[in-house]
């Protein structure tokens, strides 16, 4: 299962969206991945797991032949978007194990979301709006800036008072320093004298993201580069239940030789 992580992690496939695709909770899905092997799976879920990866098996010999392009990529992002839809359509809200207040918070939540939906006459905006809102969700484990950020709306609609710090205090206080002076500089009247360095600005986000994309590719490439040269290094044709350890051990001693 250790190999089924790391194709998860090199397609980009977080536990809240397979979660999704298999219609269970992220809890678990943390509980399937933990298992020892794939058929300690219930059915159901294997073959919907194998029918998005397009494997007929996920055995070391299936790992190792397995090609990640970027056709391949694409191809499992739209069957993991289809399945997922198919799945929501089925979905029902499960409310079992919340507090009262845990459960009246996402009550006012969704309340609103159907409010913004459907009764708005900016229903697209909306939309879009709620499918960022979405995206950090899925992202806020992985980037602390988000609560941060979602703190310093909260001051500043005032919902919170100023000095309520419900995360890190330094980092909540040093975030909303450097938040406020940039929208300070965005609602001010002289943007136009500095647009040329906010454009750079922009320029060198785009850049970054743009980065960022071919970075993770390039490490997915990489790491069947690496599983190559160990099973090269070890005299082994391919990686086997036996030798699966060890092979993952020689590639974590190719990847620290660069350093």
């Amino acid at each position: 299962m250790e190999q089924l992580n790391k194709l998860l992690q090199e397609l980009g496939i977080s536990k809240v969206r397979l979660a999704k695709y298999l219609g269970v909770s992220r809890q678990m899905v943390y509980n399937y991945l933990g298992f020892d092997t794939l058929d300690k799976w219930p059915k159901d879920k294997k073959i919907l797991l194998l029918k998005l990866l397009d494997l007929h098996d996920l055995d070391a010999d299936t790992l190792e032949n397995l090609e990640i392009t970027n056709d391949y990529l694409n191809e499992v992002e739209t069957r993991l978007q289809e399945g997922v839809r198919e799945s929501q359509e089925n979905d029902y809200l499960d409310l079992k194990g919340l507090k009262k207040e845990e459960h009246a918070l996402l009550s006012d939540i969704t309340y609103l979301i159907k409010e913004m939906l459907t009764d708005s006459p900016n229903h697209e905006e909306n939309y879009y709006t709620l499918q960022y809102v979405y995206h950090m969700l899925l992202s806020v484990e992985n980037v602390p800036e988000i609560k941060y950020l979602l703190g310093y709306l909260s001051k500043t609609c005032g919902f919170v008072k100023p000095d309520v710090f419900k995360f890190n205090e330094d980092k909540q206080k040093t975030f909303e320093g450097i938040i406020h002076s940039a929208f300070t500089l965005y609602n001010s009247g002289d943007t136009a004298l500095k647009k040329a360095n906010i454009i750079k600005s922009r320029e060198r986000f785009v850049k970054e993201i743009e980065a960022k994309n071919e970075e993770k590719l390039s490490r997915t490439q990489q790491l069947n580069t690496q599983k190559i040269q160990a099973l090269r290094e070890l005299g082994y044709d391919s990686i086997t239940t036996e030798n699966a350890a060890e092979v993952w051990e020689k590639m974590a001693e190719i990847e620290a030789r660069k350093f």
